[in-house]
């Protein structure tokens, strides 16, 4: 096996273990994240929007996970989960009062 053979491979490897990452830990912060803001938007009694969320959440995942190893730039995935995550979790804090009761 030549040099150039390796360096590809192995930067073949670390692109598919981004993504792994990404998918995983990304795809679940971000579904976290939009769980909690759609338990807090729906105009239904708290607890079953928090059950109507949470199991739209199953959704939510796999379809993140399935985009993350569709999309083709590992760069614009990890972009995507930050930013997301990011903008989800503040909307749901303002949403939220700050965390007030």
């Amino acid at each position: 096996m030549s040099s150039r053979s390796k360096e590809v491979s192995a930067r073949h490897r670390w692109t598919v273990a981004s993504r792994v990452a990404a998918a995983l830990l990304g795809g679940y912060a971000l579904t976290s994240a939009a769980t909690v803001l759609l338990a807090l938007l729906w105009p239904i009694p708290r607890a079953q929007g928090v059950f109507a969320a949470s199991m739209l959440g199953f959704t939510i995942y796999t379809i993140v996970v399935l985009w993350a190893f569709h999309c083709p730039s590992v760069k614009r995935v990890w972009i995507v989960m930050l930013v997301g995550t990011a903008g989800l979790s503040v909307l749901a804090w303002l949403l939220n009062a700050g965390g007030a009761a």
